[in-house]
């Protein structure tokens, strides 16, 4: 049997992917690049946005087009949402070609519509990306009023050390980056009695080489040692750091439902994280013109970028997603004054990327060779930066370059 595989969404929801595809191939079938060639289409969805719903229905619609005899299976988020009066579920299985729609990538219910033995195995311990991922928990028990990924993914649940030092042992044999993601990282080990930066200590104790790397991560859970541990203290973490800040305006935060930081606070964790780190990568995401955000609101949070040491951004226009507290808020915004407010930010966190390359210039930094294709080979380095790799580099390699400048406007790491 061969399979098609296509994810969209988040880190969380490719690594459900490598789990599938493991569990497609350790159970004999074949997994293929094309839904024309294939018998089995198993989309892994995303439900962030009401845009990432309508571009599943749009790959879904495509592929069954492609092929006629195609059987698709529709899984994750958007698979797991309730109702809420609206038939979701029924929509999806309304969709050309689907037979099956299962919530949360359910492994035990996609075996059973694959036909595999439940038993066969769905760790892969090597994954199709040069830098593997490692889920560290699922789940979130936070409420924020914009988010449907609670109602998706349900409540916190943290993997134990043993079995995660386990896979990232597997891991770290053929990949040089472990990134270890979820869904509310942060808060790894409250319900089993440890903590992220414990777990971080464990992995890389017991693994060699592989240097590990944190997902996205509230800013505020960064505790003392885990800033040691982010800032430098142990070479094979990453300084880099996502840290959602979604607006710089305390009111619009608690029309959010984001009850656990304040600007103040936020800004607080950022600074003493970048003063202990030698370099640093920092991002963020921002939601533009949230309901109600007043003129005041947007300018709070412009202020706030140009005063943290960002490095890049990621700004989201605000979406309505049905089901979600934010949809029923009153005071939604033109569209028109969301995407002027999308762009500024936008240029911002562009003026924000260009000043921490030249910073870059001449320095020595860490460099992974992440893709090698026609464009020639790309480079990540430790604080998030990509990079041109100049020299016979293989993908997968890791080395330490000194950066140089290239036009326009990119750093190059040069060969030895």
């Amino acid at each position: 049997m061969k399979v098609y595989l296509r994810t969209l969404g988040c880190r969380a929801n490719q690594y459900d992917a490598e789990g599938i595809r493991a569990m497609v191939e350790s159970g004999g079938h074949q997994t293929v690049a094309d839904a024309s060639a294939a018998d089995i289409a198993i989309f892994n969805s995303c439900a962030v946005t009401s845009g990432a719903e309508a571009e599943l229905r749009k790959l879904v619609r495509a592929a069954a087009r492609s092929n006629s005899r195609l059987v698709s299976i529709v899984t994750g988020c958007a698979a797991a949402l309730p109702d809420e009066g609206r038939p979701i579920a029924a929509r999806l299985r309304g969709l050309p070609s689907v037979e099956h729609v299962i919530g949360g990538a359910d492994l035990t219910e996609l075996a059973k519509a694959l036909g595999v033995p439940h038993q066969v195995s769905s760790i892969a311990s090597h994954q199709s990306t040069t830098r593997a991922l490692l889920r560290i928990q699922d789940g979130c028990d936070e409420h924020c009023t914009f988010c449907a990924t609670t109602m998706a993914r349900g409540a916190n649940r943290s993997r134990s050390i043993r079995e995660l030092v386990g896979e990232a042992q597997l891991l770290a044999e053929h990949h040089p980056e472990i990134v270890l993601t979820g869904i509310h990282i942060g808060t790894y080990g409250q319900d089993i009695g440890t903590t992220l930066a414990a777990l971080l200590e464990r992995l890389v104790a017991e693994t060699s080489r592989v240097r590990f790397r944190l997902s996205s991560i509230e800013a505020t859970e960064v505790d003392e040692r885990l800033t040691e541990l982010v800032a430098g203290s142990v070479s094979r973490v990453t300084p880099h750091l996502h840290a959602p800040l979604q607006s710089g305006s305390d009111r619009v935060l608690r029309r959010m439902g984001r009850h656990w930081y304040t600007s103040r606070s936020y800004a607080h964790a950022v600074e003493r994280l970048a003063a202990a780190a030698r370099v640093l990568g920092l991002g963020a995401d921002l939601i533009a013109g949230f309901p109600g955000e007043e003129e005041a609101d947007h300018r709070a949070t412009l202020s706030l970028v140009r005063q943290l040491p960002f490095t890049y951004l990621h700004v989201f226009p605000f979406s309505r997603r049905p089901g979600t507290p934010a949809d029923r808020l009153d005071d939604h915004l033109p569209p028109l004054t969301v995407q002027a407010r999308a762009r500024e930010l936008r240029q911002l966190g562009a003026e924000k990327a260009q000043a921490h390359i030249l910073r870059r210039v001449s320095q020595v930094a860490d460099v992974i060779v992440v893709s090698v294709d026609e464009s020639g080979r790309h480079g990540l380095t430790e604080d998030f930066l990509d990079v041109f790799v100049e020299g016979p580099r293989a993908r997968g390699d890791r080395f330490v370059a000194r950066l140089e400048s290239r036009p326009p406007n990119r750093l190059a790491a040069p060969a030895a």
